[in-house]
This record gives structure tokens, sequence and C-alpha cells, in this order.
């Protein structure tokens, strides 16, 4: 399959759009963002239309008045909004609000300061999809199957939080604003460099670094006058660095000296099999059958039921296709005398012949 570039539709675009700004109609809006207000309502004429549909959906009529010099004069017939038929856009809304909300009060981010949002964006991939997303700041960012990340870029840092999955970075440089990737608690930050990022359970985070460096902490860790917003604005340069060719694994609480301690060279042709995913590809070199099986499970929605104890730990190697499971069972009952039976479209018992 070929790796694809995601942009957001137009019209989807314009929906996340409002609905990030009926969030904000929450707070009172600086002049920046007063601005930046009367620059999207003139990009195109239904925006006005749109926002003030889903103002009166979410009874932020009020709050919309109060900004009313922003806004052109009313049309004496005004044409019927193309989102006025709610229906399943309205459930979509929904989501995206409740998404925002819930981002705004994590105590992530202090957000006092209102004027930096520029620009929130939520990405994710279904199971055995990927997809590369090109970011404003010329950025970029690959997701792997059953990926999920929200991206904010501030006056002062750009974060992208990945919040299930796995993704590959190249970032854009620029000195003033560093990029962060946050998972789990983690920071992984960046200047202009290329690096990988995986949630691998709830505790742990493998961080694969593909060119330059990056600084990483534990947010648990940060001294307590540092706030994580000035952590994302630069963490200090005593940090531990992760370099190109170069692998850390987080845990849960680590310290600058725990972390600096598990970084670990990774031969090239290591990484080349970390990162074959990129190219629709899975390659294997000796793992356990249970380690094989699980990675294949994370690119289909068949699960693989290993019905003897004595084969989890048969070693297996070869080159396959993310999600054919055909070939992966062809390639175990030519190769390692087992057998593989369906249960159903869902399920693959394997046992010994």
């Amino acid at each position: 399959m070929a790796n694809n570039v995601v942009a957001l539709p137009t019209e989807e675009s314009r929906y996340d759009e409002a609905a990030r700004w009926i969030v904000r109609l929450d707070e009172s809006l600086t002049t920046a963002e007063q601005q930046e207000l009367r620059k999207w309502l003139a990009k195109n004429p239904e925006n006005q239309l749109l926002l003030e549909d889903m103002a009166s959906l979410w009874d932020k009529m009020d709050s919309l008045s109060r900004l009313s010099n922003l806004f052109s004069p009313k049309p004496s017939c005004r044409p019927r909004s193309r989102f006025s038929g709610w229906g399943v856009a309205a459930s979509l809304c929904l989501g995206i609000l409740v998404g925002l909300v819930a981002w705004h009060g994590s105590g992530f981010l202090d957000n006092g300061n209102q004027e930096l949002i520029a620009h929130e964006n939520v990405y994710q991939t279904s199971i055995g999809e990927r997809s590369t997303v090109r970011l404003v700041d010329g950025s970029s960012i690959t997701l792997n199957t059953n990926s999920l990340v929200e991206v904010e870029f501030t006056d002062s840092y750009r974060l992208i939080s990945l919040i299930r999955g796995e993704i590959h970075v190249k970032v854009a440089k620029d000195e003033k604003r560093p990029l962060a990737v946050m998972a789990n608690g983690k920071v992984a930050q960046a200047v202009g460099t290329e690096f990988n990022v995986e949630i691998t359970d709830e505790k742990n985070i493998e961080l694969v670094v593909t060119e330059g460096k990056v600084r990483v902490a534990v947010l648990a860790a940060l001294p307590e006058k540092q706030s994580v917003r000035t952590a994302l604005e630069g963490l200090p340069v005593s940090a531990p660095e992760v370099s190109a060719g170069q692998q850390l694994i987080f845990g849960e609480v680590e310290s600058d000296e725990s972390l600096a301690a598990k970084v670990a060279e990774v031969a090239s042709e290591d990484i080349e099999v970390k990162l074959s995913w990129q190219s629709g590809n899975l390659v294997f070199r000796g793992e356990s059958l249970e380690e094989a099986v699980k990675e294949v499970a994370r690119y289909t929605s068949v699960e693989f039921i290993i019905q003897d104890e004595s084969l989890r730990q048969i070693r297996v190697g070869g080159h396959f296709k993310a999600g054919d499971v055909e070939s992966l069972i062809a390639a175990l009952e030519d190769n390692f005398n087992i057998v593989a039976r369906r249960k159903d479209d869902k399920q693959v018992v394997l046992s010994s012949k």
C-alpha cells in the first residue's frame, strides 16, 4: 500500500476550526484571538454561518453576540448553511468539542495565555492504515496502524501528543519553537531532527532517533518550579540527549540520570527493521513466535491464539507485508510444523502438527 499524505478535507477542516472557536468562547477572547477569528471569518463567507449554527446548537449565542463587531452584516435572505442539517455532523461536532474540552482541562498545559494557541488538530489511523500528515510549519508526522495524535502549535512551542500507537516525526527546524512529542507523561523534544516514538504498553515509551539529537524528560520528574509549558518551550541543556542511531525506552518515573543510563546504541540494520512499517513491511529476525504474532496483530483485526505453550518461543524470521495474515500462516505451516486453524474470520489457532 502506498504511503498517503493526509490533509483534512476543506469542509471537515472548517468544522474543526469552528468547533475550536466555540470552545474558546467559554472565556473572553484576547485582542490577538479576535484578530485571528476575524481573519478566519474573512476566508470564507460560510465560516460565519457555520459558527453561528454551532453557537446556536451549543447555546453560545450570547457569547457570540459580544463579538458582533467581528461579523459581516447578515444578508436579508440568509442562505441555508451546509451544516444546518446536523444529523451525523452534530455527533461529530460533539466528539470534537468533548475532546477539546478534555484537552484544555487535562492539566497538562498552562493555558493561562490563550494568545499563544495558533493551531490544534487531531489525526488518527485505523487498524491496518498508515498516513503522513504535513504540518503547517513544514514538519511531518507518519502515523502507524491504530495511532492517534493531537497537534498544538503556539508562539513558543510545537507539541504533538501521542495518545495511542506509533509515529515517526520529521521536524522542520525552528530554534525559537522546539517541537516536542508527549506520550504518557514523557517528553522527547527537538529543534530539527527525525525520530520514532511508540507507546509499547501503559508504562513504557520507545524512542529511536534516526537523525540529529533529541532531549528527553519525564514530566513527573520535572523540578517543582518548572511548569509543563516552560518545559515545552525548551528543556534545559542538561537534559539527557538521545542521538541518531540510539534508542531509549522510558519507564514510569525516571530521573535524568536513569534516563541517560538507559540510552543504547542501535545498529543501522536494526533501525531499518524497526522502521520497516513505514514501507508497509514487517521484518522478523529471530523473534519468538509470541512476539511475531503480537506484532502482526497490530495491523489486522485477526487474533492469533497459540494453543501449544511449546510454540511460543519458536524463533521465526521472514519479510511480510503488514496485515498479510495468509502469508504468515503459510510460512508457519511450511517451515515450522505448525497447523493454523481458523475458528472464524477473527481468530486463528496455532498448534503443533
